[in-house]
């Protein structure tokens, strides 16, 4: 027990094993997740049931958000770690505290009453009564905005110490909660079972935190002496990054509207489709920029700003080393990976068709949905917040027009649901209008990173140089997974029975380890950069014997 309790208090330092460390707990999350949206899939299928679930989300997501003006993790760590030679950085985390148990308690109360009017907007194609479901829903999942806000101003904290290990637990829990719900409390509650899980998971991800909290004394208690100054400062600093997430909650909300007009199940397949797409950045992506960013506001505090642009570049190259050859996998084997995690019970080959094409359309934005993560918090790390809020504009009213004129055309112009069909191998299938709204979020967020991209370069300098090479390199092995699991599945489909699971399964599993076999072969034959620093990683964390210190190349 000690031992255990020992690890999770480890301070982790370098950005590999801490990047490896989130991703590895991330990929527990994400199975788990897979496990959840499995069990929710087979028991209700893609309709009315789960599309006033996750409609329900909406409201306590939008609350979440709102709560990251005062506890966002970007604006709390460069504070926190300025202030630890200073100002006493225990009373401002309760002073942030503070507020924050205050602000919240009054939104969700105010947004309990008028719930039913903003149902009307959430999902303004739902019957009278599914309204009144999606209502009581909403309306007990209010809990867990406030929790998993405490939750983020108490990783805050555990991130700034680089206590990586007992943050990546969150995720797992709260998945966990959430499956609890889904076994336990729906036999016995119903539908109200299934939400009161999803509380659950919210006080399971922040109360695996309090531990290590405690541990460190920064548990936080109510306090009356406020320096509202401080506060301010926090609104400040968190202010367009919350913003900015508050604009893509409001495209999430405008999807989800436009689902509701659409046939039943619309809203299920979208959010299915877009957590399946969501697993590698989630892994990849999410934890090289989260693992970086202590780093980054570190650099800029200490004015190292050769250093600071090395960190960026370093986990630039390695976000699209994972990324670009997962997006061809996902596409070419889109239904495999569907049909596999969703496909059973209730969820017919009708719905398998249409959420395999919906994560094809996301694939495509892998990479820049990735890059963002990245970029976001470069910017905000060096306290240049006006970028990413004004990009974040354009890109979700982009995408929030783009996705309603696609619908307009899609209604008017046969051609094209008749190309669409042809291109994503769904013709002839019913709801393919559907597909209109990942294929619109994709385009958005590939907006997103190259507007980020440029501003980030004239701000900080040309970065593509110095990657230019590994990029033909990743591109290239992309392609050659891709074509060489498309082959696989080929020659494959002729030696099993792909009517069933273990079928499917196994044509998928063999197709993507020979592509990623091919990958392996060609990155060691092109001495790839990435691939090595990883391998140098991996042999340093776990061969217990000496290693030439093998230093990755570093920007002039």
């Amino acid at each position: 027990m000690q031992r255990f309790i020992k690890l999770i208090n480890t301070e982790i330092s370098g950005l590999h094993q801490a990047a490896f460390l989130l991703a590895f707990a991330s990929l527990g999350a994400k199975v788990l997740a897979i496990f959840r949206d499995r069990i929710l899939a087979s028991s209700f299928g893609a309709g009315e049931t789960l599309d006033i679930y996750y409609a329900s989300f909406r409201l306590p997501d939008l609350l979440y958000v709102f709560s990251l003006f005062l506890v966002s993790v970007t604006a709390l760590i460069p504070l926190i770690l300025e202030k630890r030679e200073g100002f006493d950085s225990k009373h401002f985390i309760n002073e942030v505290f503070t507020v924050f148990f205050a602000v919240m308690l009054f939104l969700l109360v105010v947004s309990f009453f008028i719930l039913p009017y903003i149902a009307d907007i959430i999902a303004p194609g739902f019957s009278l009564a599914n309204k009144e479901i999606l209502i009581k829903f909403s309306r007990i999942m209010l809990l867990s905005p406030f929790l998993l806000g405490l939750s983020n101003l108490v990783s805050s904290v555990i991130q700034s110490f680089r206590r990586f290990f007992v943050y990546s637990l969150s995720g797992i829990l709260y998945n966990a909660g959430i499956i609890i719900g889904l076994v336990f409390l729906y036999p016995k509650f119903g539908l109200s079972g299934i939400v009161w899980g999803v509380v659950l998971g919210a006080f399971l991800h922040f109360l695996v935190q309090v531990p290590s909290l405690m541990e460190l004394g920064y548990l936080p208690r109510f306090t009356f002496k406020i320096h509202f100054s401080e506060i301010v400062n926090v609104v400040r600093l968190s202010f367009p990054r919350t913003l900015g997430l508050i604009l893509n909650q409001v495209v999430l909300m405008a999807m989800t509207s436009l689902a509701s007009f659409l046939f039943a199940g619309s809203i299920t397949i979208f959010n299915l489709a877009s957590n399946l797409q969501s697993i590698p950045s989630g892994i990849i992506a999410l934890s090289y920029s989260t693992a970086a960013f202590p780093a980054l506001a570190s650099n800029f505090l200490k004015k190292e700003k050769k250093e600071f642009l090395f960190s960026v570049v370093s986990s630039f190259r390695h976000i699209l080393f994972w990324l670009l050859p997962i997006t061809a996998l996902f596409i070419v084997l889109r239904a495999q990976i569907v049909r596999v995690a969703l496909g059973a019970g209730a969820f017919n080959w009708t719905d398998t068709r249409l959420t395999a094409a919906a994560v094809a359309l996301f694939a495509f934005s892998l990479f820049a949905q990735g890059l963002v993560l990245l970029l976001v918090r470069a910017f905000y790390a060096v306290g240049k917040t006006k970028p990413p809020l004004i990009i974040n504009i354009i890109s979700s009213f982009f995408t929030i027009l783009l996705a309603a004129g696609f619908l307009v055309c899609f209604k008017y112009f046969p051609c094209a649901q008749a190309f669409l069909g042809r291109i994503l191998r769904v013709e002839g299938v019913a709801g393919i209008s559907v597909l209109l709204l990942p294929l619109a979020y994709s385009m958005g967020s590939i907006l997103n990173f190259f507007l980020l991209f440029l501003f980030f370069e004239k701000n900080f300098g040309p970065i593509l140089h110095y990657f230019k090479k590994s990029l033909i390199q990743i591109i290239s092995v992309s392609v050659l997974a891709g074509t060489i699991a498309y082959f696989s599945l080929v020659v494959f489909a002729q030696f099993f029975n792909l009517s069933t699971f273990v079928g499917i399964f196994t044509q998928g599993f063999l197709a993507g380890i020979f592509a990623l076999a091919g990958c392996f072969f060609l990155l060691k034959f092109l001495k790839n950069k990435e691939f090595e620093e990883i391998v140098f990683s991996l042999k340093k964390r776990f061969v217990k014997k000496p290693l030439l210190d093998i230093q990755p190349e570093k920007l002039p």
